[in-house]
């Protein structure tokens, strides 16, 4: 049985009858065993062999790989495999210890755009709620490339995935919001609200919403750089994502103003206008759309109310929260939900999940990029 490879419908049929009840139970013999164990670890990798393999390939120079026939697209599929393993949060730990940290982070002034966002994707993924992660990425410098991309990377959706990365670096990291002031990182912020590009803008929204709650001091610093202007404009977009975004920003911004006595807003006339005009365009929506923008509608009547001390129409009219939703909430948290994927916030919230093995199961055709070591070339 060893050597007829790996069969999964028989690996199946052999499993169910020794379990159906069909045959009184026996001991397995010895070539039976030795073929189950064969087939159960055929098809799975040593994550921590597979990432010391991708860490040789990050270390070797880009005209030796070249010469060897590996390509940009083999190594941004190479990356794309690391951020699978990384999702881990071990394995995201583990990287730096096997030394694959720094050429990960050297990958992100690659030449290749593709590869320049790729890596910072996997970057995202490792310090997604994972402080020692964070902590690392800072002591290597890493924020420096990212805002470096941020800022002037001719590639919008490098500076998008730059702008990711940096956004899980430093939330909830002192130490990273402090570094990103100092960089002059609300100015990069205020270059990408003027792109056109509105993934890159929703992106922008949210981790400035998520600065000004968490640093009220920071209210003056936005009003200087001309952000009420930006988030005006676009609180009008066609993508209502943005909206959104800059509806929520507008409100932490509004609300800081209103502690201080401040009185800019109220005198806003154009956002007051682009306020009544989506008042308005919600008023006259059927019950199906009128379901679709909840979010919204909470964020125009608290912003309506913040600005101007009276409630807006859509409260009037029955339309913050209509009679089949829930009880009225505080507003919704456009920007938090952005900063935490599915399976990394799922593991962030099981502090005591069992350990992660470092054996997961092979992907098929999984690309092996490695020819003779470094030293051999």
């Amino acid at each position: 049985m060893a050597g007829d490879g790996v069969k999964w419908e028989g690996l199946l049929r052999w499993s169910l009858s020794q379990a159906d009840g069909t045959e009184p139970k026996r001991v397995l013999s010895d070539e039976e065993r030795r073929w189950f164990m064969e087939a159960m670890t055929a098809n799975s990798v040593d994550v921590i062999k597979r990432m010391k393999e991708i860490t040789e390939v990050m270390k070797t120079p880009q005209d030796v790989l070249e010469a060897h026939g590996v390509t940009t697209a083999d190594i941004e599929g190479m990356l794309e495999e690391l951020q699978e393993h990384v999702e881990s949060i071990d394995m995201a730990n583990d990287l730096h210890s096997i030394g694959g940290l720094l050429p990960l982070l050297g990958y992100l002034r690659n030449y290749n755009a593709g590869i320049r966002a790729k890596a910072a994707e996997v970057v995202t993924t490792i310090v997604q709620n994972n402080p020692k992660s964070q902590q690392l990425v800072m002591e290597a410098s890493g924020l420096d490339p990212l805002l470096s991309n941020l800022s002037s990377d001719p590639d919008v959706t490098v500076r998008s995935k730059a702008l990711g990365a940096i956004s899980s670096l430093i939330r909830n990291n002192k130490t990273g919001v402090n570094a990103f002031k100092l960089a002059n990182g609300y100015a990069a912020l205020r270059d990408a609200l003027r792109s056109n590009d509105a993934r890159f803008q929703r992106k922008a929204l949210n981790l400035l919403q998520y600065l000004l709650q968490e640093n009220t001091s920071d209210y003056s610093t936005a009003m200087e750089l001309g952000f009420p202007r930006l988030m005006v404009h676009l609180a009008s977009s066609d993508d209502s994502g943005v909206r959104e975004a800059a509806l929520g920003a507008l409100l932490e911004l509004a609300r800081g103003s209103s502690s201080e006595g401040s009185s800019s807003f109220d005198k806003e006339d154009k956002l007051k206008q682009i306020l009544q005009n989506r008042i308005d365009g919600i008023s006259s929506m059927e019950a199906e759309d009128l379901g679709a923008a909840r979010e919204e509608r909470q964020l125009l009547d608290s912003l309506w109310s913040a600005c101007y001390n009276e409630p807006s129409s859509l409260r009037e009219k029955g339309l913050v929260v209509l009679p089949e939703e829930e009880n009225p909430q505080q507003p919704p948290d456009v920007a938090g939900k952005f900063f935490e994927p599915p399976l990394r916030a799922w593991a962030a919230n099981n502090p005591t999940r069992p350990p992660v093995p470092a054996v997961a199961e092979k992907k098929n055709e999984s690309p092996l990029l490695l020819g003779p070591g470094p030293s051999e070339l």
